[in-house]
């Protein structure tokens, strides 16, 4: 597959929190992909950090008395996923977080058929039936990884299983973890992959060289910031400017997004190549942030690229 042609730099260093300017012109628009968060059957938006495996010899119900809820509905996820496909908001993603979740998934990806990725729980054995059921690419972790490594016989399976790699999106979402055993080298970031619901960290640290690597087997990737998640605190600006320099690929960043103006920053350090992607501040899940505010700011960036992709050219 080849790649997106490079951004071009742009002629002056801006702020990260300008409304509509980049650190490049992007070479693809940049894109909203809405969630649909699926925890115990229903819609709900919950601080990822908190989510804790129920400890062995306890009932089902331990883990959820852990769980910080932001929102929570009696909604359906088709009603979610209609809204979606009535605003042709493409590349969104359906998570099931734990259990007891597939049926709620499998509605939704029927209600916009093609349009939502889907993830939670992800193996070769059952990436056929989201996709069969309507999900435009299945989303893998914790099954590609074994004892805290990258299994990549288990992500040769999955991708055969899916139909190839444009058809698989891998989640690298992460935290830092600052006591490392080694410091970030000039290409690498103190962020580590995590997995199991985000509880263990694995070996994969978030460099270009990891990145690259990745390319043959997938179509995109997406990063949670973990650390931020569900709490409206914020970006990960590093971790962004990182996705933005480094990726071959699409991204889709998740974490911390509570404004417009954050919206903005994720524009600008993403380079073109990092979409954004908001929960629990967006008013759709009792947030602040206006859907159409957050569709029109990024119609507006993209237009902005536009204008000065026109003047690129015409020098």
């Amino acid at each position: 597959r080849a790649l997106s042609p490079p951004c071009v730099r742009a002629p002056r260093t801006i702020r990260p929190s300008m409304a509509a300017s980049a650190l490049c012109v992007p070479a693809r628009p940049f894109e909203f992909r809405p969630c649909i968060d699926l925890h115990g059957g229903r819609v709900k938006q919950i601080v990822g950090s908190s989510l804790r495996d129920a400890p062995s010899g306890t009932e089902a119900g331990a883990e959820a008395s852990s769980v910080v809820t932001n929102f929570e509905t009696d909604r359906s996820p088709a009603e979610f996923a209609d809204l979606y496909a009535k605003r042709g908001l493409r590349g969104g993603h359906v998570i099931m977080l734990g259990p007891g979740n597939e049926s709620a998934a499998l509605a939704a990806l029927a209600a916009f058929r093609g349009g939502l990725q889907v993830g939670g729980g992800i193996t070769a054995d059952n990436c056929r039936r989201f996709l069969d059921a309507g999900a435009s690419h299945v989303i893998v972790t914790s099954y590609v990884f074994s004892e805290g490594r990258l299994d990549t016989s288990r992500l040769e399976a999955l991708v055969e299983a899916a139909g190839g790699p444009d058809r698989v999106v891998i989640d690298l979402s992460c935290r830092r973890k600052p006591s490392a055993a080694s410091p970030p080298g000039p290409e690498e970031t103190d962020y580590f992959v995590v997995t199991d619901r985000w509880q263990r960290f694995t070996d994969l640290r978030i460099s270009r060289a990891t990145l690259e690597g990745l390319k043959p087997y997938c179509a995109e990737l997406l990063v949670h910031g973990v650390d931020v998640e569900g709490k409206q605190s914020g970006v990960e600006e590093s971790l962004v400017e990182s996705l933005g320099e480094w990726s071959p690929l699409p991204v889709t960043y998740a974490g911390g997004c509570r404004s417009l103006d954050d919206i903005n920053t994720v524009h600008a350090l993403g380079r073109g190549r990092v979409n954004v992607s908001i929960g629990s501040a967006m008013d759709t899940f009792g947030g602040p942030l206006s859907l159409d505010d957050v569709i029109d700011r990024v119609r507006a960036l993209n237009k902005a690229d536009e204008s000065a992709a026109g003047e690129t050219a015409a020098e």
